[in-house]
């Protein structure tokens, strides 16, 4: 076969969310630092038509993520990865840091040590430590020590023409979060409003990144408002929490980066402590434990280390190849299954 271009994937998925890890043949990706190699992903023809390759039809889904596997540039790193979705490479993702740790250990890159093995993990965000509770050749668990979470602005008011006045808390979980409670626009969180948050969701993150910019003060390659969350209080004081993705789907799982958002917007209000954990429960019904391991800053701007564990599976291993022929080489999607928002694509 006069295949272009092969890319083997082992296919994984963090309570729900599916994280496809790109374990061989990714091309080098230009770069000094994982956030400069997150810049040109985004910035460059050639990196946005292997994101474009590997996440659009007919070779990718509207569900889930890949994660290009990538050398460590950190002397501490075991590996590092960035994360491409639809719309664009993003810097960090607790499910797809749960999903890339169970990859490196069940696929052996990593040797596998029971009943723990420790994976130090390299994002454009900074390093991410993944304790893997392991037995009898499998990742049983993983718990993440996040990267620095901190608050950029709480309770701003948002006018929207649907609901009126939103408030919402913008925070930083690795990425940038809109974090509303899901009453204020009429819904509960559950599969059955599925569509209805998604489609609530990208009106408002269109709205808040027309109008306030946001920018990492240490990482300038992380800007502007990745996601909206929905997030809503059950009765045993579970945290119910809905990510909405462009262009227009719901994360399956709890959400580590969001949660990591919600824990620094609850720090900050005086509601958790250093010590304090909690479940997060997602639209599906999956849960992670939420966890604040310590207090530090960022650039001046206090900050918060949030832990996030939560249990990754394989389940099938693919190769995505390109024919060099193939008219429909720079990937498609259509708003039936994608969304409303896919025609921008």
């Amino acid at each position: 076969m006069r295949w272009k271009r092969t890319i083997q994937l082992l296919d994984v998925h963090a309570e729900g969310e599916i994280g496809r890890v790109a374990i061989g043949g990714v091309p080098k990706i230009p770069g000094d630092t994982v956030a400069d190699q997150l810049a040109w992903l985004n910035s460059d023809p050639k990196g946005q038509e292997l994101r474009r390759f590997l996440c659009l039809e007919p070779r990718g889904a509207p569900i889930g993520s890949v994660n290009l596997l990538l050398p460590a540039k950190h002397p501490e790193a075991d590996a590092a990865f960035i994360i491409l979705q639809p719309d664009q490479a993003h810097a960090s993702s607790g499910s797809n840091s749960i999903c890339v740790t169970t990859a490196l250990l069940e696929s052996g890159i990593v040797e596998m040590k029971e009943p723990e093995t420790i994976v130090t993990l390299e994002t454009a965000a900074g390093l991410v430590r993944a304790t893997a509770t392991c037995r009898d050749g499998r990742c049983e668990k993983v718990k993440l020590t996040m990267v620095p979470s901190f608050v950029h602005e709480l309770d701003v008011a948002l006018q929207t023409p649907e609901w009126g006045e939103i408030r919402l808390d913008l925070c930083y979980g690795g990425i940038f979060y809109g974090l509303v409670d899901v009453s204020q626009i009429g819904l509960t969180i559950g599969k059955g409003n599925a569509a209805a948050l998604v489609q609530a969701g990208m009106v408002l993150k269109d709205l808040i990144n027309r109008q306030i910019k946001v920018v990492h003060p240490e990482i300038p390659a992380i800007s502007g408002v990745a996601y909206v969350m929905f997030r809503d209080t059950e009765a045993d004081g579970t945290v119910r929490t809905c990510t909405t993705m462009w262009p227009g789907r719901a994360d399956r799982s709890p959400c580590g980066t969001g949660n990591s958002a919600n824990l620094a917007a609850l720090h900050a209000r005086g509601k958790v402590k250093v010590g304090d954990v909690f479940q997060s429960r997602s639209i599906i019904g999956t849960q992670f434990e939420v966890g604040l391991a310590k207090e530090t800053e960022v650039a001046g701007k206090k900050a918060i280390v949030p832990t996030i564990a939560g249990r990754g599976f394989t389940f099938g291993l693919s190769q995505v190849a390109l024919d060099p022929f193939d008219p429909l080489a720079e990937g498609f999607a259509m708003t039936d299954v994608w969304g409303p928002s896919a025609g921008d694509i």
